[in-house]
């Protein structure tokens, strides 16, 4: 087997699949169940002084085929006395000595923070992860993504924290900010040795139309929740990358939000992350998930000819660029495979539709086809199309000299202005609304 054994931060851990602090690491029984099964590390829900949890708690949104996409909680911290936590703590170290387990804490004063971190480092954990995303019910008190949000208070606390800190201390930064780096700045400032990210975002999951109230429902009333689950991914992919191209002021990075399986894991690992946590994935499918994730791993690292998992953390941030950079003479077209296609016509309807009118239909069979002069590769009959490898990219354009948006630039050959006569086909007329008829 591949070398799947991971150092974050100075914690050592069997494999970068940690569960993330929410209900699966709510009780020594679940976290000792876990590492049975597999799992490399995991961060203990929350602890703070314990709060009174509503009923019902939870919401979803579901696609076609009825797979989960979109989870929402209004579920706090821990309910259950700090104490208990900490024996549990105790027991499962013992059993798992070579397994981290991260303790999340959220509490308010500096007094508060030292004494919780002296506790539970106590009772043997192996770090600490401060909870500066929640962003539902503690925030309005003050904690969560309140701090998150505030990077002169999150490193304010952060520094508290490490003023009696003997574990490595990981800071947990909230989506439900305009620019993440500038928390992880801060984090950084205060002196913390790592971040995870993303925590949940805050939203509303949807309404109950009949009796006209979102959802969850708790007796007649709701509240924003947090949202989390395989549609965040995207989000969260790009607000690691962005916490890993900090150069200098980057943190090692664990990364969160939406993994489902091995291939998730690896995109996360390849923009900077150097563990994963897992939590929704497990509510919905059970701890036994370890196994694909272990094993699919396992089998790319190998097919790659890569024998330590480090050695492919970052290895996709050099790739990603910003727009300008971007080579504008790069082209593509679509083809379509005829042999696979099952004449559903939904690429030539997206494409007419919603996109560059570069499908048509034959008089006969009514099989589509592409017009290439039209088509400017943009993908979407390929996304829509629901066989396989049906439609495909082609490359047109070997042998043209790259050139960028900013080569163009230092050459003198970008308009100032979208209504710019140079522009060519770069923009477009904006018409006068007197007009009455839109002109390109």
């Amino acid at each position: 087997m591949s070398n799947l054994k991971i150092n974050f931060a100075g914690i050592k851990s069997p494999n970068p699949f940690w569960l993330a602090s929410a209900p699966p690491t709510n009780s020594g029984y679940q976290v000792m169940k876990a590492f049975d099964m597999g799992w490399g590390g995991a961060v203990w829900k929350t602890m703070g002084v314990p709060v009174v949890n509503v009923s019902s708690r939870y919401g979803a949104i579901d696609y076609r085929d009825s797979r989960m996409v979109g989870f929402n909680n209004i579920e706090l911290i821990t309910d259950r006395p700090l104490k208990d936590n900490l024996k549990e703590i105790e027991a499962v170290k013992r059993r798992f000595p070579d397994n981290p387990i991260i303790g999340s804490l959220m509490v308010e004063s500096r007094e508060e923070w030292h004494q919780i971190v002296r506790d539970v480092e106590n009772a043997g954990v192996d770090g600490l992860e401060l909870n500066f995303g929640c962003p539902h019910g503690m925030c309005e008190r003050g904690m969560g993504s309140a701090v998150g949000q505030e990077p002169k208070l999150l490193e304010l606390i952060t520094s508290w924290v490490k003023e009696v800190a003997r574990t490595p201390v990981i800071v947990k930064l909230t989506p439900n900010i305009t620019d993440i780096t500038d928390a992880a700045r801060a984090a950084n400032q205060g002196g913390a040795d790592a971040i995870s990210l993303i925590n949940t975002i805050q939203s509303l999951m949807g309404v109950d139309i009949d009796r006209m109230v979102p959802y969850p429902v708790v007796d007649g009333k709701s509240t924003n929740g947090g949202y989390c689950g395989p549609a965040i991914k995207p989000i969260a992919l790009n607000m690691v990358r962005n916490c890993a191209q900090l150069g200098a002021e980057k943190l090692p990075i664990s990364g969160i939000g939406g993994i489902e399986n091995w291939r998730d894991a690896v995109e996360y690992l390849l923009l900077g992350a150097e563990t994963v946590q897992v939590c929704t994935a497990v509510m919905h499918y059970g701890f036994g998930i370890i196994r694909e994730l272990l094993s699919g791993l396992d089998d790319y690292l190998k097919n790659k000819n890569i024998h330590d998992v480090s050695e492919i953390v970052g290895k996709a941030v050099a790739n990603t660029t910003t727009w300008e950079n971007l080579n504008l003479n790069y082209q593509v077209v679509a083809a379509i495979d005829n042999s696979k296609c099952i004449q559903c016509q939904l690429c030539y309807t997206a494409c007419e539709d919603g996109a560059h009118q570069a499908i048509g239909l034959t008089e006969n069979n009514r099989i589509p086809y592409i017009i290439e002069e039209n088509c400017v590769g943009c993908n979407l009959c390929a996304i829509v199309c629901p066989v396989e490898d049906c439609i495909s990219m082609v490359r047109k354009d070997q042998g043209q000299t790259p050139e960028t948006w900013k080569d163009r630039l230092s050459a003198g050959n970008v308009p100032t202005s979208f209504n710019d006569p140079l522009a060519g086909g770069l923009g477009h007329h904006i018409p006068d609304p007197e007009d009455g008829i839109k002109k390109n």
